[in-house]
């Protein structure tokens, strides 16, 4: 086996080995050759070459996501590096281990006009767990140009110093490196490693020169402190009224026994978003559905006195509101990270894993009498009725599409949503319990929905949907660009040729400012670039012609497959705002 010659190089490659970070996504470029030569000769790693940096970082992140492990992105130095930043401030906002490796030029080739250069440490300053800028291996022959070196009074002097400068850069350098992974595991987040390489950067060994000492990550303690336990069981067992409220969970998390529980309690209610991953048919999904159409009667009956989160961020503009103006008399959120206080009520943070609270909570509490779940329930089948009934007499739309689509996805597979409108509609459906369901609620942003899925796609062995708006697949075009995408990939890009959130939220549409500047009206389609990318295409106007792609589309191919439906943008809005006037 081959690794490069150069020592911080070899120090940054067995770490990430030592660590079990298996995926290395790897932008192709010069000044990164050393780390490119050592991850990409080394059979442990599975290394992939995408191009565009931005892309490639979305593509590490769907794996990450998946298999909730850290995973690299690797680039070269200068603007390369800038193009990580979505993508990592998601890792940032949604808890996904993300470990950014970048290289960088040696400290004084950097503010002098040299090509490719960039302020690369702390770059990421305001979302990022930890940046460690690590130092440039010291050589002896060159040393007017290495940094802080002493004045030599003899050769012997000198000897023994360089020796002892080496020793402290390559334990500075292993501290640091250590001390940055081992925060992205413990506390799941994106770090960074900035690299200085000096030429020349391509020559190789076949024996290692460094063997870098492992500090290994320490697991965090699960214990709630007996004060806060003994406090929630006594709250919990006199309440009444308790609302459970999920955000982006990951699949399988929370314990079945748990679940059954709580469900069997009259005196909790249980809002599960489409992301949660968490089913159980005494549960509410669909929350928009229960709650748009309520008067301020409808609201004061749903309001909690306990509020109980935990997950990630919550989709719902509804239940954000509600939770803001009728506000439950405490709020609990438990993480092993943090709480946001999303509903300004926050007032008790359990830093531990919604599991091992909930099996200290339940097995100390009791079922409270209370009509306050039994209610809701009615609410519910009503609202369920009355959504079945909308569906089948209006014309075909964003949300006709929807109802056929999210029916079809194959059951026990992955379905990645895009933003905006997209991961709204998708809140209007009760999804198949079968269904791992995965979005980029961090930062909510439309960037890289398609290379996260891919990402996904290929560290995964099921089949990967993804359901995309129109803009935000053409804004990630370059997620195509990609030689590992799976064959049974499959995207369905809904077109209704311009930002349809946007007509659906106030304002003076059907303007040409509206059109230009917000909705950003276009007449583009799939076809050509999946053509240029080697996708199988199809597409749909209709719901016939839906019904009948989606019979087959899902089936094995040689190739990914993209199916384009397109629908009535001056319609969508009106019948999406009528469905929430007509299930009241």
């Amino acid at each position: 086996m081959i690794y490069p010659k150069i020592p911080l190089a070899q120090t940054v490659i067995q770490l990430c080995k030592a660590k079990g970070i298996k995926h290395i996504v790897i932008s192709p470029g010069s000044r990164n050759a050393p780390l490119t030569i050592g991850f990409s000769n080394d059979n442990f790693f599975k290394s992939y070459s995408i191009v565009d940096e931005r892309c490639a970082a979305f593509f590490a992140l769907g794996i990450a996501q998946q298999l909730q492990e850290p995973t690299a992105v690797v680039c070269t130095s200068g603007s390369a590096l800038l193009n990580y930043y979505p993508a990592l401030a998601e890792a940032f906002y949604s808890g996904i281990p993300l470990v950014v490796i970048s290289a960088d030029r040696p400290k004084h080739l950097i503010g002098v006009g040299d090509g490719q250069t960039i302020n690369q440490p702390n770059v990421f300053e305001n979302h990022i767990l930890y940046s460690a800028n690590l130092k440039l291996d010291l050589k002896e022959a060159e040393t007017e140009t290495q940094e802080e070196l002493p004045i030599f009074k003899s050769l012997e002097n000198k000897v023994e110093t360089l020796i002892g400068l080496k020793q402290s850069i390559q334990e500075f350098n292993e501290s640091e490196i250590n001390k940055a992974i081992n925060i992205s595991i413990q506390k799941s987040g994106p770090v960074h490693l900035n690299v200085p390489f000096d030429e020349p950067l391509y020559e190789y060994v076949e024996k290692l020169s460094v063997q870098p000492e492992i500090v290994p990550a320490k697991e965090k303690s699960l214990a709630i402190e007996a004060s806060i336990l003994n406090k929630c069981i006594d709250d919990w067992n006199t309440a009444k009224r308790k609302m459970i409220l999920v955000g982006v969970k990951h699949p399988n998390t929370l314990e079945q026994q748990w679940l059954d529980v709580l469900a069997k309690d009259d005196s909790v209610l249980v809002f599960t978003e489409t992301t949660s991953n968490i089913h159980h048919e005494a549960f509410f999904p669909s929350i928009d559905k229960i709650i748009a159409s309520l008067d301020n009667d409808g609201f004061e009956n749903l309001q909690p006195d306990i509020l109980l989160t935990f997950g990630g961020l919550i989709v719902s503009k509804k239940i954000k509101a509600f939770l803001r103006t009728y506000q439950p008399k405490q709020h609990w959120h438990i993480d092993v990270q943090k709480a946001n206080d999303t509903f300004f009520c926050l007032n008790r943070f359990v830093e531990t894993t919604p599991n091992y609270f909930l099996s200290k909570l339940l097995t100390q509490t009791h079922p409270v009498s209370s009509n306050y779940r039994l209610h809701w329930e009615t609410v519910k089948q009503v609202r369920h009725q009355k959504h079945n009934t909308y569906l089948n007499q209006i014309k075909f739309t964003d949300l006709k599409a929807f109802d056929s689509i999210l029916n079809a996805i194959p059951n026990h597979s992955i379905l990645q949503l895009g933003n905006s409108s997209t991961v709204r509609y998708a809140q209007l459906f009760n999804i198949s319990n079968t269904l791992e369901v995965y979005c980029n609620r961090g930062t909510s942003g439309i960037d890289g929905s398609t290379s996260t899925a891919i990402g996904c796609s290929v560290a995964t062995d099921k089949q990967t949907t993804l359901i995309t708006g129109d803009l935000s697949f053409l804004y990630d075009s370059n997620a195509l660009w990609n030689n590992h995408i799976p064959k049974s990939f499959r995207i369905i890009v809904i077109n209704n040729q311009g930002g349809g959130i946007f007509r659906i939220l106030p304002g003076h549409k059907n303007t040409e400012n509206f059109d230009t500047y917000f909705e950003t009206n276009h007449h583009l389609t799939a076809e050509y670039l999946c053509k240029m990318f080697g996708l199988g295409y199809l597409t749909a106007s209709n719901e016939t012609e839906l019904t009948n792609e989606l019979q087959s589309f899902f089936s094995e191919g040689n190739q990914p497959k993209l199916l384009e439906v397109f629908t009535p943008k001056n319609l969508n809005d009106e019948v999406l705002l009528n469905y929430f006037k007509f299930i009241k």
